[in-house]
């Protein structure tokens, strides 16, 4: 495991230094040159993510778990499931719940980058139209945790650049303000020279995401190999927008450029002559474009800001993305990923211009930018004893496995160790002769602690006493229900429990083996009386169950395993599991009655 979190670690840096390499190292000269290096630092890096052997983790698939825990991880290993959590997992390996806890699972971290651009009023570029690459980029870092096998929440970090301008000319410019950058090509009276607008924006955003998974509950296949989502959240932006309106201290001069017949020797249909037009003018004001972003762009009067130029805007985000599994813990994404903004100067214009004065009234129009990432990610997958991230994982697994193991053999009609269950039905095939097992084949484990009741020298660890040692034995004291142990002339007889299935009073196949482990030691304690005691006071109805689980309990000893009724203390209705009946050994001079009449008779429900 060592070794491959620093294999993945390493990938991980690798990333970062092309980032770094494409996004900081560009020439703005060689902008060509650029595009080429950085497409190839993209397939080199596809191509290294494409080694399986620098993230292979091989599951294991062998031995009987694989048959019917699941591919996905081991449903009866209770060390992958939280204290929280324990009660329910005690009760579901104990046959008292149907569903087992829901697992640890791996926290996700994550690095990306890729394209990021704005939708405004001014066009933006991308990675092969810019004049700079590094201006139409983005950087992202973000922490994910699952919460079921649905839901995950991540924290995400983004950086962004993005850059653009219109090839189209604003040549009714009228200045509104003293704050718009665009006020200098305003001439005295009433015209103005043409404006091409251009921005630079400078984006940080935090934001805080609910990820819903998409197709990771399957009916007819384990799992995939890729996990699709989609996303939304909030956060918040703080963003800086400069515009290029100086060629030096001077205005720009694009008298050429207006004037210039770009129709010329164009073909006849209209799209491609248009398409063509701007491709060439694109291209002619690229190169007078000095790319110096040199002058602030508009802002509002009476939005937040920080700093000098900074604005801080709350944001809503939107996304698709898709993950595709390199190993066990590390994945390939593609997202793409939207912000809303509610505001109109992301790109350092509002759309459109005034009017010269005597001309009335405003021709603003309110239009809200947005701005997109369009990633490509390397996510680890962190965690010790911890499953991987449930999004990765079919909740149906298990079940579909435990449909199935039956029919796999034909070994129904043979029991192998003797324990009572068949062969096709045993988890534990090799039980030693004589122990109690659970309707699973396994030893019983009254207590949830790993060590099984035969070999358990504390049968009932306390929850929080627990992980115990390999004999059973808990890490804090013994509590006070557990100091009047075995007495003198019960020898090794100690307390235990036998479980119900919830609203039956009915004594069940795993009961059963239990009662007759204790039945065989009372015939050697000939001299011990044993307290039966049902659990459960909380209404008429529970004590009347509680009363029924021990007449079970006692009529079985009696009836089915031949014990005197006298060396039975009858006691319902105290505090504990509700769905079982807890047995001890009677203290010195320890009495009460072996019968009592039920509380509630017309309450009865089996």
């Amino acid at each position: 495991m060592k070794k491959e979190l620093k294999n993945n670690i390493g990938i991980i840096i690798f990333f970062v230094k092309i980032l770094y390499i494409c996004t900081f190292k560009f020439n703005n000269n060689n902008i060509m040159s650029n595009k080429k290096y950085f497409l190839l630092a993209f397939v080199v890096a596809l191509v290294t993510l494409s080694n399986k052997s620098a993230f292979s983790q091989t599951e294991s698939t062998s031995g009987s778990s694989s048959v019917y825990r699941g591919a996905g991880y081991d449903v009866l290993d209770t060390s992958l499931i939280p204290e929280r959590r324990m009660e329910q997992q005690r009760d579901f390996l104990t046959n008292q719940y149907d569903f087992p806890s829901k697992p640890r699972n791996q926290w996700e971290i994550g690095v990306s980058f890729g394209s990021f651009s704005v939708s405004g009023d001014v066009r933006s570029k991308n990675l092969f139209t810019a004049k700079n690459p590094g201006q139409t980029m983005g950087f992202g870092l973000h922490l994910r945790k699952a919460w079921g096998y649905i839901i995950s929440t991540r924290l995400q970090y983004l950086h962004g650049t993005a850059s653009g301008f219109n090839w189209q000319g604003a040549t009714g410019y009228w200045a509104h303000n003293n704050n718009n950058p665009w006020d200098k090509y305003y001439t005295n009276g009433n015209s103005a020279k043409p404006v091409f607008y251009n921005y630079k924006t400078n984006v940080d955003e935090l934001s805080f995401q609910l990820i819903a998974a998409l197709n990771n509950i399957k009916f007819h296949k384990s799992r995939n190999k890729a996990s699709v989502y989609a996303l939304a959240g909030i956060g918040g932006s703080l963003y800086d927008t400069w515009v290029d309106a100086l060629k030096g201290t001077k205005t720009y001069d694009f008298t050429t450029i207006l004037n210039k017949n770009y129709s010329a020797d164009m073909p006849s249909n209209s799209w491609k002559s248009e398409y063509r037009q701007r491709k060439a003018k694109n291209n002619d004001l690229k190169a007078l474009f000095d790319g110096t972003y040199e002058s602030p762009a508009e802002k509002h009067d009476n939005r937040p800001w920080f700093g000098k130029d900074r604005t801080y805007r709350t944001v809503l985000t939107v996304g698709l993305g898709i993950q595709f599994k390199l190993g066990r813990r590390v994945s390939l994404s593609i997202e793409d990923k939207w912000s809303y903004t509610n505001d109109d100067l992301v790109d350092g214009q509002r759309w459109q211009e005034w009017p010269q004065p005597g001309y009335g009234g405003s021709a603003m129009t309110r239009d809200f930018d947005t701005y997109n990432y369009l990633s490509l990610g390397l996510n680890l997958h962190l965690g010790g004893k911890s499953v991987e991230p449930l999004w990765w994982m079919n909740p149906l697994d298990y079940g579909y496995t435990e449909m199935k193991r039956p029919r796999e053999g034909n070994n129904c009609d043979v029991d192998s160790d003797g324990d009572g269950v068949s062969d096709c039905f045993d988890r534990c095939p090799d039980t030693p002769a004589g122990v109690a097992v659970d309707t699973h084949g396994c030893p019983v484990d009254t207590d949830g602690d790993g060590v099984a009741d035969f070999k358990d020298k504390q049968l009932i660890t306390p929850t929080e006493c627990q992980p115990s040692d390999a004999d059973g034995i808990g890490n804090c004291p013994d509590p006070e229900c557990c100091k009047n142990g075995p007495k003198p002339g019960c020898g090794n007889i100690p307390g235990g429990s036998v479980g119900f299935p919830s609203g039956s009073s009915t004594v069940g196949s795993g009961a059963m083996a239990e009662l007759s482990r204790l039945a065989s030691a009372m015939r050697s304690n000939p001299t011990c009386k044993i307290v039966i005691m049902g659990n459960g006071n909380a209404s008429k109805i529970d004590q009347q169950r509680s009363w029924d689980r021990v007449n079970a309990v006692i009529n079985y000893l009696v009836d089915k395993q031949g014990i005197d009724r006298d060396r039975f203390i009858f006691q319902y209705g105290q505090n504990g599991n509700p769905n079982a009946v807890d047995y001890r050994s009677a203290g010195d001079g320890e009495e009460g009655p072996s019968n009592m009449p039920p509380p509630f008779p017309n309450l009865r429900r089996n």
